[in-house]
């Protein structure tokens, strides 16, 4: 990838549905150009799907957490299978430092949460969970 093909992501990160026309303008190329870029980039694996972002308020109430977790021995295969079925759990990564998993929860309200939180504390292998709720997402 070349500095085109980084400038070319950036736009569509900020706006995925913006014209061929206009990311040709934008980046001074021409339109097949961007149109052949695009198709390559998609091709390659590096463009794997594009998204809608929704207005926090406009979206249904509901409430976000990140929980860092610890796992305990050489448990991180079955931790993970365990946490993958649980249905609280919208996305999982793998990370280093002090916290081996960040789970990210997507729950109803509070209640849920916490029912949430009591099933994967008692996942075997879990050792020690941190939970931080999502307030707001700032954007660049």
């Amino acid at each position: 990838m070349d500095a085109t093909d980084h400038d070319l992501i950036a736009l569509l990160r900020a706006n995925a549905r913006t014209s061929i026309a206009t990311l040709a303008a934008r980046l001074k190329v021409s339109r097949g150009t961007v149109t052949n870029r695009i198709a390559r980039l998609e091709r390659e694996g590096v463009v794997v799907g594009y998204t809608v972002r929704l207005r926090p308020e406009s979206e249904p109430a509901g409430i976000v957490a990140w929980t860092s977790i610890l796992v305990e021995g050489n448990e991180a295969r079955k931790v993970a299978a365990s946490l993958l079925g649980e249905p609280g759990v919208a996305a999982l990564h793998d990370t280093n430092g002090k916290w081996d998993l960040l789970a990210e929860l997507r729950v109803e309200n509070l209640y849920a949460l916490s029912r949430t939180l009591d099933r994967i504390r008692l996942i075997k292998g879990i050792g020690n969970t941190e939970t931080s709720i999502h307030l707001q997402t700032y954007r660049a």
